[in-house]
């Protein structure tokens, strides 16, 4: 597949519905739940004056998240926490997982008491499996890919006194994964209470696109219409960007790919209904460029994953008309999400 840059033509202003589902005030909601937790400390931002011929480029480091590895510990332990409050005790919390989200899930059913089943496909490296069962959760292999052990999740969720968190929205299952999403801003209001000035961009990768909806949606509702948002997919697993351009979400067939985290074939459908007019781009990157975009923030002291340095590989890859086009030059202000550490760091 040949490496694509689209120019979202469906743009449009943040509304008061798009506030509704997400922005401010559901941060500070999240930030006001998290502050009790013991292990809750606001993320670094490392600073890279002059990368890729910006002014400087800021990288959200979530590898030390809670001691989880990934900014996903806001997100599935977040929905869970909410969850266990509702429906009470007894609950089996199911989910299928690319890695980390199956451990945010499993960390908040162990806090709430809670048991836990994660679905993993055979591909999956067996380091999560390992930190999967140290947190207590029952970690179950099913399927070749994520919609493979997606599917048996919510198999399994059927049955009574269990309940599915999954990462991702289609109709008739929003209001979970929304609750996932919300989880997620925390990381931008940090980013906001801290001195950086407002970023002129925000390069975010995506998998079914729940980080990228909910840095649109504080984005917007926190620094306003100026900032590009630019969402960053792996060639192999492009469904954001194709659902952008079939103006619905779609399913694609895709290729291989090394970056795990990443590989989804179909994206949320409430990522998507947001994305569609809040992201000015979407891109594609090949897995060397990933790779190569976590060496060259290694040699800067920013240890992650390829999927954690995709955001990079976004910018680093970027065509001189697609950098024109989205007023990205040396006075630009980029912000990056480090999104997780190495998946075995040494």
């Amino acid at each position: 597949m040949a490496i694509m840059e689209y120019l979202n033509p469906g743009r449009a202003p943040y509304t008061a519905q798009d506030r509704a589902l997400i922005g401010t005030e559901h941060a500070r909601q999240a930030r006001a739940h998290f502050r009790a937790h013991p292990a809750y400390r606001p993320t670094p931002v490392h600073t890279l004056p002059g990368l890729a011929g910006t002014r400087a480029v800021h990288v959200k480091d979530e590898s030390g998240r809670m001691g989880l590895g990934s900014f996903k510990a806001l997100g599935g332990a977040y929905a869970v926490h909410l969850l266990a409050r509702r429906d009470g005790p007894g609950v089996t919390f199911v989910c299928a997982s690319a890695g980390n989200h199956g451990i945010s899930v499993a960390a908040g059913a162990r806090e709430a008491g809670a048991a836990c089943v994660v679905y993993l496909s055979h591909d999956v490296p067996e380091a999560f499996a390992r930190r999967l069962r140290g947190l207590g959760a029952e970690v179950r292999r099913d399927g070749g890919d994520y919609e493979a052990a997606m599917a048996a999740a919510e198999q399994a969720a059927r049955e009574p006194g269990r309940r599915l968190v999954a990462d991702s929205s289609w109709e008739g299952y929003t209001d979970v994964p929304l609750e996932v999403m919300r989880g997620y801003t925390l990381l931008f209001d940090e980013v906001a209470e801290s001195a950086l000035e407002a970023p002129t961009h925000v390069f975010v990768q995506a998998g079914v696109g729940g980080l990228a909806a909910a840095a649109a949606g504080y984005v917007r509702d926190r620094w306003g219409e100026q900032p590009k948002i630019v969402v960053v997919e792996p060639e192999g697993a492009p469904c954001l960007i194709e659902s952008a351009r079939a103006g619905r979400p779609v399913r694609v067939q895709g290729s291989r790919t090394t970056l795990g985290r990443l590989d989804c074939r179909e994206p949320s459908l409430i990522a998507h209904r947001l994305l569609s007019h809040l992201a000015d781009l979407y891109t594609t990157i090949t897995d060397d460029q990933a790779a190569d975009a976590a060496r060259l923030l290694a040699g800067h002291g920013v240890a992650l994953s390829d999927c954690g340095a995709a955001g990079a590989a976004g910018l680093l890859a970027l065509t001189d008309g697609t950098r024109a086009a989205i007023g990205l030059d040396d006075t630009s202000r980029v912000l990056l999400l480090g999104t997780e550490g190495p998946v075995e760091p040494k």
